[in-house]
């Protein structure tokens, strides 16, 4: 096996070409984020590419894996932190994601905790694709959303008071959620439901509803609940925006708008996620960052 020359810690090895790597698969996957992302300085809009590149990869791997195996997708994400790993020990990455993060991963002087709380939810989703209770539910949550909050935050330079996580944390959660709600289709065809099963007897929705597609007032009910429990977590998070610095807090919270649309999206379309993506439309962003811009009040 050919060997990799170990180099200088403090030596980037990025590319300009690995950066524009990354905001091509964040333009290509995240558009919502991306949208939010423009309104960061150009250097932090860079590392935030790079975060969000690093996320993606291990995540495709994981919903849309084409011809590889279980066991091919597992090795894929163990040598993916490896190289992760290896790449904080001043070992130049393969692959050119990992360049550009492993270098803002020193540049931020960012842990390997949360990293490794997000690849550890990867693997998650190669094993379970159920959840009891919604604490379940939070668990896996932990790493695929609150996780990434937490890396979001060091990206950004911003000190993580215990009253700082619990608000990042909480906007991780809620943005997840409404993911989940809108993917519920998408998701099924994968394999999972991440509607906590206790909630489902709750409103007497069965796994054969979900197949079908079947909008009944048990669904909207159930529905309601949950898009009700994702407000909740954004009013949560709202509580540490004014703490965020000048460069960052615009483009968060123009986020965190866009993303709490896709819930009334939901709501307009009587709860019917089974025909077709909700989401925000372009004049509607373009709307929402001028409110934002001009500090307008969150709605």
């Amino acid at each position: 096996m050919k060997r990799r020359k170990q180099v200088d810690h403090a030596q980037k090895f990025a590319t300009e070409a690995d950066f524009e790597v990354c905001r091509r698969l964040h333009r290509q996957f995240g558009t919502t984020y991306y949208f939010a992302t423009g309104r960061f300085p150009a250097e932090v809009r860079r590392r935030v590419h790079a975060l969000y590149a690093f996320v993606r990869i291990p995540d495709e791997w994981v919903d849309n894996p084409g011809v590889m195996s279980l066991t091919e997708r597992r090795e894929k994400l163990h040598a993916f932190r490896r190289e992760l790993v290896l790449g904080t020990e001043g070992v130049r990455p393969e692959s050119p994601v990992l360049r550009a993060f492993c270098d803002v991963v020193r540049e931020a002087g960012m842990p390997l905790d949360a990293p490794f709380e997000f690849l550890d939810a990867m693997e998650m989703d190669l094993d379970r694709s159920r959840y009891e209770t919604y604490e379940d539910l939070r668990g896996y949550m932990r790493g695929s959303a609150c996780a990434v909050a937490v890396m979001m935050c060091q990206v950004l330079g911003v000190s993580l008071s215990p009253e700082t996580e619990r608000s990042a944390r909480a906007l991780g959660e809620a943005m997840q959620l409404t993911n989940f709600l809108r993917d519920v289709a998408e998701d099924f065809e994968r394999g999972r439901i991440y509607l906590p099963r206790e909630d489902m007897a709750s409103f007497e929705v069965s796994e054969g509803d979900v197949r079908s597609g079947q909008v009944s007032d048990r669904w909207r009910r159930l529905m309601k609940f949950e898009v009700e429990r994702a407000r909740a977590l954004y009013r949560e998070a709202d509580t540490g925006l004014p703490q965020l610095p000048d460069k960052a807090r615009q483009a968060v919270t123009l986020a965190r708008v866009l993303y709490a649309r896709i819930l009334d999206r939901i709501e307009g379309r009587d709860f019917d996620v089974f025909r077709g993506r909700a989401r925000t439309g372009s004049l509607e962003k373009l709307a929402c960052a001028a409110r934002v811009a001009m500090g307008m009040p969150i709605t």
